[in-house]
């Protein structure tokens, strides 16, 4: 597959420290015939023409050439309907987990469905964090040893790349995971309603900006379950205008 061609599937690095795992994870994406590769808020920026980068992608220096590079997350799961953040910790709030057997049946539902993907994997030292995890509609972890989960970034992306490719290269069938393919916003549209209704909510008293509790990301871990549609984003923004005007009334 041309790292130049348009392609459903995203691979997002998330603040990547190491030069060396941008070139691994490049040379991982194009053995495996992906090369959609976008770098969220790198350490280092320009990370993609480090000389250790480039070694390490060896013959995918195509991919490394067009991967895109950003401040923002937000950005990366634009007009994507499933964003999926690869994370082997359990966390109290976020969005619904998935192992990673089930979750490459929903990229390969949602991929012949004709939506689009993104994949989200976080720093090296940390991971990613609620916030990363709050632009993710599942959060998946890698089937491992429950005593030490972890894997190096690189070798994370090339088990999701190999088993993606295998099972991207079957159809579905009826015995398969069904997934409903109706227009569902994106985790960014969902990210600025939560926002927006923050917003009213404090204005209505409700909300108190000095004592929040877990309000938030109770809310957010709500909506993260029902996978809202576009219009009932834009049914829950005109809630919070309403809140808001109230307010100003």
């Amino acid at each position: 597959m041309n790292a130049n061609q348009a392609q459903p599937l995203r691979w997002v690095l998330v603040q990547t420290s190491h030069p060396g795992n941008v070139g691994s994870a490049a040379r991982a994406l194009k053995t495996m015939g992906f090369g959609d590769l976008r770098l969220i808020d790198p350490k280092i920026p320009g990370v993609a023409h480090e000389a250790e980068a480039i070694a390490l992608a060896s013959g995918a220096g195509d991919v490394l050439a067009t991967c895109q590079e950003s401040p923002s997350l937000e950005s990366s799961v634009q007009e994507c309907s499933l964003v999926l953040g690869l994370t082997s910790r359990d966390r109290e709030f976020g969005p619904p987990a998935l192992d990673w057997n089930a979750a490459r049946l929903l990229v390969r539902a949602a991929i012949q469905g004709g939506q689009k993907v993104a994949l989200l994997f976080g720093p090296e030292r940390t991971g990613l964090d609620n916030q990363h995890l709050s632009l993710c509609t599942h959060r998946v972890w890698l089937d491992a040893n429950p005593l030490y989960p972890s894997l190096n970034l690189a070798q994370a992306v090339m088990v999701c790349a190999y088993t993606l490719r295998e099972t991207l290269s079957h159809k579905l069938t009826e015995s398969d995971i069904s997934v409903d393919l109706k227009d569902y916003a994106d985790p960014a549209a969902v990210a600025a309603m939560l926002d927006h209704l923050k917003e009213g909510l404090e204005s209505i008293g409700y909300l108190d900006p000095a004592n929040p509790k877990k309000l938030m990301p109770r809310l957010q871990a709500l909506f993260a379950r029902s996978r809202l549609h576009k219009e009932e984003i834009d049914l829950l923004r005109g809630i919070a205008k309403q809140m808001l005007l109230k307010k100003s009334a």
